[in-house]
């Protein structure tokens, strides 16, 4: 059974810093490429960034610069380190592979206030 569970979202004020967490169980987490996706109200759920398994990363043009994805597979965990937050960054956060989805968890909320 796959779980996905994110973790490390909250209130922030603008300007600000968060690191979430992806903890992945029920897959050869290794092998995958992995991403970071958000949702905000009304709108599409986006992908934000993502890390193929040998490393190689890439973001959406209106994070590059400010979040940095990484991963730690011997924790078969995924982070996204978010600097500079601005309240458009406010969304609900999801992980996810880049291809053959499997189940969206619920993800974190993060709110950036202006």
């Amino acid at each position: 059974q796959v779980q996905l569970v994110e973790s490390g979202g909250g209130l922030v004020q603008a300007g600000g810093c968060l690191r979430l967490s992806c903890a992945a169980s029920g897959i050869i987490f290794s092998i995958k490429a992995m991403g970071w996706y958000r949702q905000a109200p009304g709108k599409q759920r986006e992908l934000v960034a993502g890390i193929f398994s040998g490393g190689d990363t890439d973001y959406a043009d209106s994070v590059k610069g400010r979040f940095t994805i990484s991963r730690d597979n011997a924790k078969n965990t995924v982070y996204l380190q978010m600097n500079s937050l601005k309240p458009e960054d406010t969304a609900v956060y999801y992980c996810n592979t880049l291809r053959n989805w499997y189940g969206w968890s619920q993800g974190t909320q993060v709110t950036v206030s202006s």
